[in-house]
């Protein structure tokens, strides 16, 4: 129920009730957290200094590709979280905050073990894009969004420099109730797969000619957000397959606890890469197991845990901080 406007400290007297879930966000979160697994072994573990001794599969097919879904997909939830928050509190923008300093101390813990992790830089970028741009609606949010974007491809950063402009465009989405129209705009969904294919093609054709490093950074971009791009439409529409199911049930649970997962991934294949020789190795095939194993068991995981209780672990204690008070974990969703 909606609270007045002086009530409590302004953040409402309880949480907000849970949205329907979007099982199709939540699949496509599990299936790019199966992606960065594979990158952040090698990086953590410093298997490889520079790109160019990464093997050509993960250099091609998995280096920065994934990250751009879980870029997007964390704009889309910190929007679907503060629609779902106007409605119900006085000041949503302070249960945001709260999120944001939640997720900063997480990833500065985690920075101790992993560095390089995104939990931090999402927390700062949060604060620094998403909270202003809660005061633009209409055309302004998807403008700003492929504009942060674009300058993040003219800057040739890196992949954290397509960080703004992609929890901009998600939190864009998350406004225009885009991902609530996922099943109902398959047409749309291949014309935008078409055109990322498109670009895709047309920048590793460009990066394949061998460009000066300047141009070939900001080509590498581009070729990585268009990779992105194509993966996720391929992945929406293989859920709309007779394989759909199967991959959802696989995958939407690891979605659901990917903070959970993302943490714990860390928490096992540093200590047990190191036990296994991995650092500053080339082992790569023990790198890649290493992986699956960590992947398979959190699907094991994430299914099991989601039988009883409604929050992954680090969900719920985020949850309880964004609220400031105890919250049930268990029930029915």
């Amino acid at each position: 129920m909606p609270v007045s406007e002086g009530a409590g400290d302004g953040a409402g007297r309880g949480p907000v009730r849970a949205e329907r879930r979007i099982a199709a966000l939540d699949a496509l979160r599990g299936f790019a957290l199966c992606g960065i697994v594979f990158i952040n072994i090698p990086q953590t573990l410093e298997m490889y200094a520079g790109e160019e001794r990464l093997p050509g599969v993960l250099r091609w097919f998995f280096l920065g590709r994934f990250y751009p879904i879980f870029f997007l997909l964390f704009g889309v939830g910190f929007g679907l979280f503060l629609r779902s928050a106007r409605r119900h509190a006085a000041r949503p923008r302070v249960l945001l905050l709260r999120r944001f300093a939640a997720l900063a101390v997480v990833g500065a813990l985690l920075h101790l073990l992993q560095p390089g992790e995104v939990l931090l830089p999402f927390a700062v970028t949060g604060v620094l894009v998403l909270l202003p741009l809660s005061f633009l609606d209409g055309r302004a949010l998807p403008v700003n969004g492929i504009g942060l974007t674009a300058v993040g491809l003219v800057a040739g950063t890196g992949g954290f420099g397509l960080l703004p402009g992609l929890f901009a465009l998600g939190y864009a989405l998350a406004e225009m109730d885009v991902p609530a129209a996922l099943e109902r705009r398959t047409g749309r969904l291949l014309a935008f797969g078409a055109g990322a294919a498109a670009v895709c093609g047309l920048s590793w054709w460009l990066v394949a000619l061998g460009p000066p490093a300047v141009a070939r950074t900001r080509l590498e971009l581009l070729l990585s957000l268009a990779m992105a791009a194509c993966y996720t439409v391929l992945f929406l529409l293989a859920l709309r397959t007779p394989a759909g199911p199967a991959l959802s049930r696989a995958l939407a649970p690891m979605g659901r606890l990917a903070l959970t997962n993302y943490v714990t991934a860390a928490l096992l294949f540093v200590p047990i890469g190191r036990a296994m020789g991995l650092h500053g190795s080339a082992e790569w095939g023990a790198a890649a197991l290493l992986g699956i194993g960590i992947l398979a068991a959190q699907a094991v995981f994430s299914g099991l845990w989601l039988r009883r209780f409604r929050y992954g672990p680090l969900e719920w204690a985020w949850r309880c901080v964004t609220y400031w008070r105890r919250l049930p974990i268990g029930g029915t969703p």
